[in-house]
């Protein structure tokens, strides 16, 4: 961003940029606390304090990123972690935290009974700090911090703690996660960011882009089979609607640095978001296809494991346990690319189609 444009001409950072919190108070978000990072580039987008600060809402311009679903954002339900109950306080977004000790279907066996896609995503985060960008003194970059949860007296207790920042001027968004055992024994541990893209970003044709063998979730799959392009956003699917969905595992690649890219191309629009992170944190890529009418979506999925479920991962000798004192750390950068050369280096290098 060209300095000599506001030189001595803002009072404050607002006109360019920089995070604004505040607190719903309609419908079934009310009470619920937020902030908005705007990075002055186009992408804004909404953070939700008190759901993991999990990013619901994702903008460049005038294009929505994110799918949103029908209920949309609620407050926290902490109690929602009992079968398929993830699902009513599921608002999708461009990111939605499942764990921490359990990723995948509902399912009891000799260890307890853990919901679909665990319990993280419905705590509050207690705020550490917000750092706002100050442009007139050099500074550009901008953060909140948090820390979430999940705990329970005489058992597993582990903390999320959350960084998200940015930078004006820059048309990125980036995540970093530390996961702690703050108990006395080993915990279970398994982390997938469910990354929700939307229309318009989402539509006929947009490219899906990742590297990787791969492998159906499913036994019979219709979508995620060598005959067919699964690679392009598939027009609205009868089939899919209500319940129906296919779902991909990835074992995706990654470049001499360690680093994984996956993302999504859409040339109508002119853009591309592509998602960075480590192959030796987040392994396993998931690529989930929801076709519905009124209900459109895909999901880039990175993660610690596929949504296979603490049992089965367990049943593989896969299961992370963290020690106690114990610390992960995860990261993961969201970047919107508008320029073309910028866009042809990522389809060359991670477009494997």
């Amino acid at each position: 961003m060209a300095r000599h444009t506001w030189t001595d001409k803002i009072s404050t950072h607002t006109p360019l940029g920089g995070i604004e919190t505040a607190v719903a108070d309609n419908g079934a978000q009310r009470g619920a606390r937020i902030a908005w990072i705007n990075t002055g580039t186009g992408l804004r987008c909404k953070v939700v304090i008190d759901r993991a600060m999990d990013i619901a809402d994702a903008f460049y311009n005038q294009h929505s990123l994110a799918w949103l679903s029908h209920s949309g954002i609620s407050a926290p339900q902490p109690f929602s972690n009992r079968g398929a109950d993830w699902l009513t306080t599921f608002g999708g977004g461009l990111v939605t935290t499942c764990g921490l000790t359990h990723v995948g279907g509902p399912e009891t066996d000799e260890y307890g009974e853990r919901g679909l896609h665990g319990a993280i995503s419905n705590i509050p985060a207690v705020i550490e700090s917000v750092i706002q960008p100050d442009p007139v003194a050099g500074t550009m970059e901008m953060s909140i911090t948090g820390i979430m949860k999940q705990s329970q007296a005489l058992g597993t207790r582990l903390e999320l703690r959350r960084t998200i920042s940015g930078r004006i001027g820059e048309a990125f968004i980036h995540i970093h996660d530390e996961v702690s055992n703050r108990g006395n024994t080993a915990a279970p541990h398994m982390l997938l960011y469910h990354c929700n893209l939307g229309w318009p970003l989402a539509d006929e044709g947009a490219r899906l882009i990742w590297n990787g063998p791969w492998q159906a979730r499913d036994a019979a799959p219709k979508i995620f089979t060598a005959q067919n392009d699964f690679r392009k956003c598939s027009a609205p699917l009868e089939e899919h609607n209500g319940g129906g969905e296919e779902a991909a595992f990835i074992d995706i690649a990654a470049d001499h640095n360690d680093e994984c890219a996956c993302g999504i191309y859409n040339e109508q629009i002119g853009i591309a978001v592509s998602i960075r992170f480590s192959k030796k944190q987040l392994p396993w890529l998931t690529n989930w296809q929801h076709w519905g009418k009124g209900e459109y979506v895909t999901g880039l999925e990175p993660g610690t494991h596929p949504p296979i479920g603490q049992a089965q991962a367990r049943a593989q000798g896969t299961l992370i346990e963290l020690a106690p004192g114990e610390t992960r750390t995860y990261d993961l950068r969201f970047e919107v690319l508008h320029q073309e050369a910028r866009i042809t280096n990522f389809l060359n290098t991670y477009n494997n189609s």
